[in-house]
C-alpha cells in the first residue's frame, strides 16, 4: 500500500512497522485495518447529500497509544534473551474506546463504526490515525469528541478540508475531491526538463512490451512515480487506464515505459485544477457500468476488466483490472467483468445501508454487449456457460434477488470504456463531463 508522505502524524510510525518486517516473511500480514477508499468517498456523498457537518480528527502518535507488541530488530545488537517492547495496538485500543462509547463496528469495513440512537445516526471513519466523523446527531459527536479526548492526545482540526492528501472544499452546490497539492509535489520531484502539457495520458493505440526500449538505470524514479500516481487514482479516474498499464512494468522499466510515465505527468500538469465533484442535489439510486477488452494483453491474451459505479450524480468507485484467466470470447470476457461489479454493487448496498442509506430499487448495470446480457439473464441455456464457472450464475442469482437489473447501452455511452483504452482528445473530454470530473468555480 503506497502512504502520502504527508499523512499527518502517521509515516514515522509506517516506517517502524515496515522496518520490522523481515524479508521474505510476513509480507501478507495486516498490521492494521484502513478504511476502503471507496467507503471514504461513499461517506462524502451521503453527508453532503444529508447535509451532515463533517468532522476531522487526528490522534498524535497513534501507535504509542496501543497495548505491547514484542520483536527482535535485526540490525541492532540487543543481549541475548532480550527483546524490545514496543507499544502498537493502537487500532485494537482504539477499537475498545469507541466501542465503549456505544459505537459498533461495521461487517463491511473494519475501519468504520456506526452508532445510532433516537437523535440519529453517528458514523466514525478511521484510516491509521485520521479519522471523520459525521451524522445528524451532534450531541452524540460532541460528546464523543469529549471522550476521545480523555483517551488520547486529540487534535481536532474542525470541517474537512484535507485528508490524506486529498483536498475536499465544500460549495452549495457540493463537495470538489481533489489532490492538486499533491500532484504539484510529484511534479516537483519528478524534475521534469520542460514545461510542455498534453490532452491525454496516453497515446492512442499504444502497445508496450517488457523488452520495449532500453533498461533504465535507476529503477527507484519509476517505482516512486508509478506508487505515488497509483496513490492519486484515488479522486482521478482519467488516469486509472493509464497506471494499470505502465505499473505492470515496475519490475524491469526501461527508458520507452519511463518516456510514457512523463507523459502521464505532462497530463496533469495541465489537467491539475480538474477534480471530482460530488453534487449535494443528488439521490441515492445506484448506477453501474460494466466492461471489458478482450484479449487485450498480446503477451499472454488475458482480458482487461473494467467498471464504474454512481450514487446519485457522483461517481464513487471505478477500477480498471486485468482479468485472471484467459477468456475464449469477448462474450466471456464481458461476462466476467459483469460478475465483478456485481459483486462490488452487493457490497455496496450493505454499506448503504450501515450510512442509514435503503436502497430501495435495484442497481441497473449497464452493458453494450448483448451476448453477455443474455446470457446473464438465463445462463442455462447457454453452452458458452460451461467455460465461465460460477460468474454468469452470480450475476444472474443478483438480478433474480433484484440487487441489479440489465441494461444495454450504446458503446458511444459506456463510460467505463474510458478505462479500458485510450482515447481521442474529444472522447476524453466527453467521459470527463459524463464522470463529474471538471474544473471547480
Amino acid at each position: 500500500m503506497f502512504i502520502p508522505s504527508h499523512a499527518s502524524g502517521s509515516l514515522s510510525d509506517i516506517r517502524l512497522i515496515l522496518w520490522l518486517v523481515e524479508h521474505g516473511r510476513d509480507y501478507d500480514e495486516t498490521f492494521a485495518p484502513v478504511a476502503h477508499v471507496t467507503t471514504v468517498r461513499t461517506l462524502l456523498v451521503v453527508a453532503s447529500i444529508r447535509e451532515w457537518s463533517i468532522s476531522q480528527l487526528d490522534v498524535k502518535n497513534a501507535f504509542l497509544n496501543g497495548g505491547g507488541l514484542y520483536a527482535t530488530t535485526p540490525g541492532y545488537s540487543i543481549p541475548k534473551g532480550m527483546v524490545c517492547h514496543l507499544r502498537r495496538a493502537w487500532f485494537q485500543r482504539f477499537a475498545y474506546v469507541v466501542t465503549a462509547a456505544g459505537f459498533s463496528p461495521s461487517a463491511h469495513d473494519p475501519a468504520l463504526f456506526i452508532h445510532t440512537s433516537s437523535r440519529g445516526r453517528t458514523l466514525l471513519l478511521l484510516y491509521v490515525d485520521d479519522m471523520i466523523i459525521t451524522g445528524d446527531d451532534s450531541e452524540y459527536i460532541a460528546f464523543l469528541k469529549a471522550r476521545l479526548s480523555e483517551q488520547f492526545l486529540m487534535s481536532d482540526l474542525g470541517h474537512l478540508r484535507y485528508f490524506l492528501g486529498i483536498e475536499v472544499s465544500s460549495t452549495s452546490e457540493g463537495l470538489f475531491l481533489s489532490q492538486e497539492k499533491y500532484i504539484k509535489e510529484l511534479l516537483d520531484r519528478a524534475s521534469l526538463t520542460d514545461h510542455s502539457t498534453v490532452e491525454t495520458p496516453m497515446e492512442l493505440y499504444l502497445h508496450l512490451h517488457a523488452t520495449d526500449g532500453e533498461p533504465l538505470d535507476d529503477l527507484t524514479r519509476y517505482r516512486h512515480i508509478v506508487g505515488s500516481l497509483v496513490y492519486l487514482g484515488v479522486t482521478h479516474p482519467d488516469i486509472c487506464y493509464a497506471v494499470h498499464i505502465l505499473s505492470q512494468f515496475v519490475s524491469a522499466p526501461t527508458q520507452i515505459h519511463y518516456s510514457h510515465l512523463l507523459r502521464v505527468l505532462r497530463y496533469l500538469r495541465g489537467t491539475i485544477s480538474r477534480r471530482l465533484f460530488f453534487p449535494r442535489c443528488s439521490s441515492f439510486q445506484l448506477q453501474a457500468y460494466s466492461d471489458a477488452t478482450w484479449a487485450s494483453d498480446s503477451l499472454d491474451r488475458r482480458s482487461l476488466s473494467a467498471y464504474c459505479i454512481f450514487l446519485g450524480g457522483s461517481l464513487i468507485a471505478w477500477k480498471t483490472k486485468k482479468q485472471t484467466t484467459v477468456s475464449r470470447s469477448s462474450t466471456e470476457a464481458e461476462l466476467r467483468a459483469m460478475a465483478l461489479v456485481t459483486a462490488e454493487v452487493t457490497w455496496l448496498w450493505w454499506l448503504l445501508e450501515d450510512f442509514g442509506v435503503s436502497v430501495s430499487v435495484p442497481t441497473p448495470l449497464l452493458s453494450d454487449t448483448t451476448g453477455a446480457l443474455s446470457i446473464a439473464r438465463d445462463p442455462v441455456k447457454h453452452e458458452l456457460t460451461v467455460h465461465i464457472g460460477v460468474d454468469a450464475f452470480y450475476t444472474w442469482a443478483q438480478v433474480q434477488d433484484e440487487v441489479i437489473t440489465l441494461r444495454y447501452v450504446p458503446s458511444e455511452l459506456q463510460l467505463a470504456d474510458f478505462l479500458t483504452k485510450a482515447q481521442t482528445q474529444a472522447q476524453h473530454r466527453f467521459y470527463l463531463s459524463k464522470l463529474s470530473f471538471h474544473d471547480s468555480p
